[in-house]
């Protein structure tokens, strides 16, 4: 296998379904995602997670979407009880927060999880908000920053890499980007008063990793863009944010991104300057999928050279963490 194909697989996060997953990991595949139905006990999870580590030709991110409420993957294990989510937590005072992120941060840490996409720092300023809501600490910015700084430590302190999304903002949104694409149409200013600021200082307190989210921003794009693919959005969380870590996709499997056609979307985001991509499953035709964009980067400078420079900082977040 060239070192090409193998940078390229790191580029990539799968989910289960479709069960090519343990294939795409002998090939370099980048990490896994495990959703509710995967994990039935700990045991099983852990066995599972141990598993999927032997067949993989680089070690893994294993990951997961477990905020607390709403979005919490372990559900099946907890016979119903749940952690709350992170208005009502940060709500109930810091201290809780830092329980309870604690708590998680354990739990994920005994089944072998390494990278949670959490927190969620969006500020919830649309009240007909479908897809943030109760996800967000606050509407108001300064909450946020405040709970994502004690979320991000607990899941530090413990080798847990805490992904901060979704990049720009998805507090103003109307729609749900599972469903559509979402436009926010805020003058830039506006973003970086509200919704960007809680990026800047989570960048400036150390993030590791930002997912970009699936959202027509007309600040960064005219045309209907979402700010995952978007050079001008991403060259904003570089140049103007100073992010030197991974930028990460939402799920590529969203309605807010499923119109650029799959193939056309990686490339674009890879160009862009993305560093990785999310897919809820691992059909054949997913890694067939990395498998037609290998060879386009063959031939395509660019796409080839920033899969290099995806590739280097990945392995470099991986060593930070000892992975």
């Amino acid at each position: 296998m060239t070192e090409l194909k193998k940078q390229l697989y790191q580029m990539f996060i799968l989910g289960l379904d479709g069960g090519s997953c343990k294939q795409a990991l002998e090939q370099g595949l980048g990490g896994v995602i495990f959703f509710s139905k995967d994990i039935q006990s700990p045991q099983q999870f852990k066995g599972l997670i141990a598993e999927l580590k032997k067949s993989a030709l680089i070690p893994p991110f294993m990951s997961i979407d477990q905020e607390g409420g709403r979005v919490e993957r372990t559900e099946n294990i907890h016979g119903g009880k749940k952690y709350l989510s992170a208005k009502f937590a940060y709500e109930k005072g810091l201290n809780y927060l830092e329980t309870q992120t604690i708590e998680i941060a354990k739990e994920l840490k005994s089944y072998g999880i390494n990278l949670n996409f959490a927190p969620c720092i969006d500020t919830n300023t649309n009240p007909k908000n479908p897809i943030i809501g109760e996800r967000a600490f606050s509407s108001n910015p300064d909450e946020v920053i405040e709970g994502e700084k004690v979320v991000s430590k607990c899941y530090k302190n413990y080798g847990i890499i805490p992904c901060v999304k979704h990049f720009p903002g998805h507090g103003d949104a109307d729609t749900d980007s599972h469903l559509t694409l979402p436009e926010i149409d805020l003058p830039l200013n506006e973003m970086e008063k509200t919704h960007i600021k809680t990026f800047a200082i989570a960048i400036q307190n150390g993030a590791d990793m930002v997912m970009a989210a699936h959202l027509h921003c007309t600040c960064f794009e005219k045309e209907v863009i979402p700010a995952s693919l978007s050079k001008t959005a991403i060259s904003y969380l570089r140049d103007e944010l100073k992010f030197d870590g991974v930028i990460i996709s939402d799920d590529m499997v969203m309605k807010g991104v499923a119109g650029f056609g799959e193939v056309e979307a990686c490339e674009m985001g890879i160009k862009a300057g993305l560093n990785m991509f999310i897919y809820r499953n691992s059909e054949a035709k997913t890694v067939d999928l990395i498998e037609q964009i290998y060879k386009k980067a063959q031939t395509d400078e660019v796409l080839r050279n920033n899969i290099q420079k995806s590739y280097e900082k990945i392995i470099k977040l991986k060593a930070k963490y000892n992975l």
